[in-house]
């Protein structure tokens, strides 16, 4: 069996707003077809545009390889080999950043490929891990980040979130408290400490049992200044603090992590498993969040996994693309037992037409509980006539700005 075609689709929500902070209203989903007719989709969390150029793209020499024309003719089957020949064979074109999470889609849809090829699910096919005959079960937590219309709309839209959150079943949620710093959602620029104003809304609203976390999307210029706000969150409880300070200042972090009275989370910018291991290491933080189109999808994030419980952290999957994404990131979770909690947004949940279109079959919420299917491969459903709704709206993008 080989490898006969890898098809790049550019995918944008029509209604993008250049002004959000949310990377689920473009995708790049990657097709790719055996000789036998089988088909594994994956994604990944990039510039679609420049993902596609990253897959596409020609090489001239042996390190430089391109990513299509190494796998055109392989044996999909060899899922971990093929990531590390593409590693090594891609080195000059980047060991880090946009070819990296072009991995993603990728080695996701590869996954997907064993899986149907052998008719398992992708978790029970994973290198490297300690095999179980039922997955891991891990909770699920509801992402949520509400439209602003200004500081005290965004909060009370965030507490109704919460609460509906609650009703449909999840026992965790993570607030998207954005009010400032370089991803101001929306453009908001409220002091800093007017993001625990959110949070003690929303814990009051959902109750002291709730597991709470919050996401500030690098919010805080420095590790004092995180310090002297989150000091005074101690009583909110929560879980954990995801990625306070700028993805490169590891020093902070440390610092951060030392004494904030919550532990801190972060990774779901990185690539490959050595990002991690400096983030680990020498950021000291207890949560990692590989995401699986980014870090190099699921055959890093296991390794990520791996190095996690090695030193007793935390792993949590950070998803914020589709369906597929969420499918991959139950897979993940189902073979790491140090998977505590999984990111996940239903449609009914999200905004994003992306979102609630594109793949059915997607893992469900049930008694609290994310568990992926039992369908081979990643178990989801590609919808091709969103599909090809989401790529005319690309195609018209990108001829609108002159290419």
């Amino acid at each position: 069996m080989k490898i006969i075609d890898v098809r790049c689709h550019v995918l944008v929500d029509p209604d993008y707003d250049i002004t959000s902070t949310s990377s689920s209203q473009d995708d790049i989903v990657v097709e790719i077809e055996t000789d036998e007719g089988l088909i594994g989709v994956g994604e990944a969390d990039v510039n679609p545009w420049i993902a596609k150029a990253c897959i596409e793209a020609p090489g001239t020499h042996t390190m430089g390889l391109g990513i299509r024309d190494t796998l055109i003719g392989s044996d999909p089957r060899d899922v971990e080999g093929l990531w590390d020949r593409l590693y090594v064979g891609t080195a000059m074109n980047g060991r880090r950043g946009a070819v990296v999470h072009a991995y993603g889609a990728v080695d996701m849809a590869l996954h997907d490929l064993r899986g149907k090829i052998l008719g398992k699910p992708a978790w029970q096919l994973f290198q490297d891990v300690e095999r179980t005959d039922l997955p891991h079960q891990t909770v699920p937590y509801a992402s949520l980040q509400p439209e602003p219309g200004g500081f005290e709309r965004y909060t009370q839209s965030m507490v109704d979130w919460a609460l509906r959150a609650k009703k449909f079943g999840f026992t965790a949620l993570k607030a998207e408290v954005t009010v400032n710093g370089p991803y101001a959602h929306q453009g908001m620029k409220e002091p800093y400490e007017r993001a625990g104003e959110v949070l003690a809304a929303v814990r009051e609203a959902v109750g002291p049992d709730f597991t709470l976390m919050c996401d500030v999307q690098y919010m805080f210029p420095d590790a004092r200044t995180c310090l002297d706000v989150v000091e005074d969150w101690a009583d909110l409880n929560l879980r954990f603090l995801e990625t306070p300070l700028s993805f490169d200042d590891l020093d902070g972090y440390a610092e951060v992590a030392a004494h904030a009275p919550m532990p801190i989370a972060a990774g779901e910018f990185l690539a490959t498993r050595f990002e991690f291991l400096d983030l680990m290491d020498r950021g000291r933080v207890s949560v990692v969040q590989p995401d699986m189109g980014r870090v190099g999808g699921l055959t890093e994030a296991v390794r990520v996994g791996t190095l996690a419980q090695a030193r007793g952290l935390t792993v949590v999957p950070h998803v914020w693309k589709t369906g597929l994404s969420i499918a991959a990131a139950a897979n993940f979770a189902a073979a790491t037992p140090g998977c505590e909690f999984v990111e996940y947004l239903p449609a009914e949940l999200s905004e994003s037409p992306l979102r609630r279109q594109l793949f059915r079959n997607v893992p469900e919420l049930v008694n609290g509980r994310l568990t992926p299917s039992d369908a081979p491969g990643l178990g989801v459903e590609l919808d091709h006539d969103a599909l090809a709704h989401f790529a005319a709206a690309a195609s018209a993008l990108y001829r609108g700005t002159g290419h």
